[in-house]
């Protein structure tokens, strides 16, 4: 069966990227994760390892490598019939992944207030927002999107808690997964979300917990139900 194009613009030179096979074979998964991230492969999307190799330049022992690695992060299945498959993600399983991110980031925001580190953290994100706001004005879904996960991510690394960013980096595929769902989906969620951001932003520069717990709450639930 062939595969959809996943239009990565990964480079296919020999010259840097296969020349070993651990190399080629970091290539193939980060070529299949990245487009099951972004959605370019949908769950239950069967994927040629011919049709791959071919793709991406590359022969059939690295691409096997690769799906075992995408099979034991539950990015894929490896069916006998089938060969490899997008696993898609159930709605359960986001709700699971959104409960948890949510409990984390609060957490997390709780401690940079308390810890009065606040003013740390506040200028770099705000010029995240304002990457996003360029973002939403060029309708560059996949750059609002990594700036997304940067923000969140920075507001937890303030907090000093390894264990909270370790918990979150866990969830991070994950959670990437479903924000390019819901952007692409919901095309309007780019404006909102940007909104949600400056509100979080604004409550923790303002050394509100609460309102930053009560902002993300929100910001977190208009991600349910997305799949």
């Amino acid at each position: 069966m062939s595969t959809p194009s996943t239009h990565t613009n990964t480079p296919s030179s020999p010259n840097t990227n296969t020349r070993t096979p651990a190399a080629a074979a970091d290539r193939a998964y980060e070529h299949v994760k990245r487009a099951i991230i972004r959605g370019d492969l949908a769950g239950g999307t069967a994927i040629s390892e011919n049709a791959l190799c071919q793709e991406i330049g590359v022969s059939r022992t690295p691409v096997h490598e690769a799906f075992l690695r995408l099979a034991a992060e539950d990015l894929l299945t490896l069916e006998s019939r089938k060969g490899a498959v997008v696993r898609p993600m159930s709605p359960n399983e986001a709700a699971d992944v959104l409960e948890m991110r949510e409990a984390i980031e609060s957490t997390a925001a709780t401690r940079v207030v308390t810890d009065g580190r606040a003013a740390d953290v506040t200028p770099s994100l705000q010029a995240m927002l304002d990457e996003q706001e360029r973002a939403v004005a060029a309708g560059d879904v996949d750059r609002f999107v990594e700036v997304d996960a940067e923000f969140h991510g920075a507001v937890i690394g303030a907090s000093r808690n390894q264990i909270a960013v370790l918990f979150a980096r866990t969830l991070r595929d994950r959670q990437q997964r479903l924000r390019h769902h819901l952007m692409r989906l919901q095309p309007s969620q780019l404006q909102a979300s940007l909104d949600d951001h400056r509100a979080l932003a604004a409550a923790l520069e303002a050394g509100d917990a609460d309102r930053y717990a009560a902002v993300l709450r929100r910001h977190v639930a208009s991600h349910r139900g997305a799949l």
